[in-house]
């Protein structure tokens, strides 16, 4: 069973505001918002939502497929993911572009305002998902990236008898509404935070109930309250765990989604699917980063073992 992701390459820029947005912002004034704030650091670190995902399930093991585009200035980049597990050969190499770039700006209150630059992520659009050479039933993770490569990859993804997991992110908004909608009713999975859940109900004109009864299951991650998990027989949240100090939350919702989908391949039951998401969002919000935080199996199982209960349902990984 293969696992494809099909979400953005990038390199992020992570800065840090020693104050907080919302003492800074008119609300009405809206209309003619006009800030600059100064930070006191920048760092540049490896990112992208499906790269992100990709290197959290290289650390369970997995050798996920990264298909998606990027930038003359990958090469690097893309030695050091194969090194770690991740199968690269689904990434095409635009020559004469640069690799797509997230710059975000965390305050205080670990709210965020972030900027992306496309770059050669806008090729993705001409990257066909049948060169991914997946099989009936494996998984697509259906990420951030450019709104016409995903709107196709919806098309594509039922076309081919993948399972696709639709995880429309910040691109909501630039999607079609029924593009949206077919992401939805044709998905297996469907990952969301809190707000982007209220966006997709407005963009997509279906209402939440409509959306939960979709997929075979959906998460709607809740910040410090945990996550929701639904499905047509349960519907429970998760903690995170409390105790994880929070370094820096960019790509903590990536790791979320690589734990739980790490178990679901593996067949583990929902809590045990999101309690795993929650333990590998510990071991990223504790790093600067999204790609620097570091585990073994054992150690994870280890980890996960302080905070939760699997009734044994993990004791075969182990034998992996």
């Amino acid at each position: 069973m293969k696992i494809i992701l099909t979400g953005s390459i990038a390199f992020d820029y992570l800065m840090r505001f020693p104050g907080y947005f919302k003492d800074h912002i008119l609300p009405e004034h809206l209309d003619k918002i006009s800030l600059s704030f100064l930070v006191d650091d920048m760092v540049r670190h490896y990112g992208g939502v499906g790269a992100n995902i990709a290197y959290t399930l290289a650390l369970f093991g997995e050798r996920p497929l990264l298909f998606s585009t990027a930038g003359q200035d990958f090469p690097e980049y893309g030695r050091r993911l194969e090194a770690l597990g991740v199968d690269c050969s689904g990434v095409r190499v635009i020559a004469d572009k640069f690799t797509a770039s997230f710059f975000v700006n965390t305050d205080l209150d670990n709210a965020q305002i972030a900027s992306f630059y496309t770059g050669a992520m806008a090729d993705s659009a001409d990257l066909p998902l049948a060169e991914a050479h997946g099989e009936p039933d494996d998984f697509v993770v259906n990420s951030p990236s450019d709104p016409r490569a995903m709107q196709r990859y919806i098309e594509e993804a039922q076309q081919l008898g993948l399972r696709s997991i639709f995880d429309p992110g910040q691109q909501i908004i630039r999607m079609d509404h029924e593009a949206l909608r077919k992401g939805v009713m044709n998905a297996h999975g469907l990952f969301v935070n809190a707000y982007e859940f209220e966006l997709l109900q407005k963009h997509s004109g279906l209402s939440e109930e409509q959306i939960l009864a979709a997929p075979a299951f959906s998460v709607i991650t809740l910040g410090k309250e945990g996550a929701r998990i639904h499905t047509s027989e349960e519907d429970f949240v998760v903690p995170i765990i409390e105790e994880a100090p929070v370094i820096d939350p960019t790509g903590v919702g990536d790791a979320f989604r690589a734990g739980f989908l790490f178990g679901y391949m593996h067949r583990k039951s929902m809590r045990v699917c999101g309690e795993m998401g929650t333990t590998a969002a510990a071991y990223c919000i504790t790093c600067n980063g999204t790609q620097n935080h570091h585990f073994t199996l054992a150690e994870f199982i280890h980890t996960y073992h302080r905070y939760f209960d699997d009734h044994g349902e993990l004791d075969d990984l182990l034998e992996l």
